[in-house]
């Protein structure tokens, strides 16, 4: 076996490294700088990249790579694994999507060396992570007071998507489109796959999202023959080909009567808005049967707000109106 070289540090086989980049400095002449936590089997076998942190805000997905290196999870019977707890420090230091020029990491990929702050982390991902890995996941959380219920997001056009994603299991597995300049579409034009997990809400824990995370890691480091055992699946995956938006047709007060991943009818009241001076209220119907995939937490909102992300299978594109 040769050594294998990742950002300029070669690791051997049975041996674990961390590898520290430094990305750039805070005005205070304090280093930014984002750990790689690289172990390499003793046999051969494939390269899985465990990214997580992307947006600085997304807490779950940290968690999750946090504690497969925690668990020794990472230290395969073969292959290797290439783990980054979080790529966007400057968002994590300031509890933040975004980095301090307000640009988003995820999409500012492939990055420049001598670019935005976002393109230089992207930069460093693109030259120092991408080149060296087979496959990878990269982990994700709704956004701002949004939830999104376990699923997986890719490409399934291309078999080996599909492959991947219905090793890992998660709840929903979401036929979803290259995000402009995101990491996965950066991959993808290396010949690299990478699904995106997503669970949970930013700035909040979500203990079944992480759990779920987890599980699903070692379901595809088991399909990929990386180690021997992991946890089976407790349901199916739904395959999600489809999905829209509920709205919110005026602003007021929120309280949803569903929850997240839960089947919803046509028709079917899925929550009211009220007025906060208890002058009105509406009723709010879904106009399709599918199931919650994300979901409004924000109480307060505005007219034309999401509430709720519908995904839809096959069953409900062949029964829209099943009772």
């Amino acid at each position: 076996m040769k050594d294998l070289v990742i950002a300029g540090q070669s690791i051997r086989p049975g041996e674990f490294k961390e590898i520290v980049i430094n990305i750039a400095r805070l005005p205070s002449r304090t280093q930014i700088d984002t750990p790689i936590y690289v172990y390499r089997a003793p046999l051969d076998g494939p390269t899985l990249a465990l990214t997580a942190g992307m947006h600085g805000d997304e807490i779950n997905g940290m968690e999750i790579v946090r504690r497969m290196l925690d668990a020794g999870h990472n230290k395969v019977l073969r292959g290797t694994t290439v783990c980054m707890p979080i790529i966007n420090v400057y968002g994590f230091l300031n509890y933040s999507r975004d980095v301090p020029d307000g640009k988003d990491v995820n999409r500012s990929f492939p990055g420049s060396r001598s670019g935005s702050l976002a393109s230089r982390v992207a930069y460093h991902v693109t030259h120092e992570v991408i080149p060296f890995i087979d496959v990878g996941v990269d982990f994700h959380t709704g956004g701002a007071m949004r939830t999104n219920f376990p699923q997986v997001r890719c490409v399934m056009a291309e078999p080996r998507n599909v492959e991947l994603a219905d090793a890992f299991h998660a709840p929903f597995t979401i036929d979803s489109p290259f995000r402009p300049h995101s990491l996965r579409q950066t991959a993808a034009k290396h010949g690299k796959n990478i699904i995106v997990y997503e669970g949970g809400e930013s700035l909040r824990m979500d203990h079944h999202a992480i759990e779920e995370g987890i599980n699903g890691t070692l379901r595809l480091m088991k399909y990929l023959k990386m180690i021997d055992w992991a946890p089976e699946p407790k349901q199916s995956t739904k395959i999600v080909w489809n999905s829209s938006w509920i709205r919110a047709r005026t602003a007021g007060i929120f309280h949803p009567t569903v929850q997240a991943g839960d089947l919803i009818r046509k028709n079917q009241i899925v929550g009211d808005i009220t007025d906060p001076f208890g002058e009105s209220r509406e009723q709010i119907k879904s106009p399709v049967m599918g199931y919650i995939v994300g979901l409004n937490n924000n109480p307060v909102i505005n007219a034309g707000d999401a509430l709720m992300h519908v995904g839809m299978d096959d069953h409900c594109k062949i029964h829209p109106n099943d009772d």
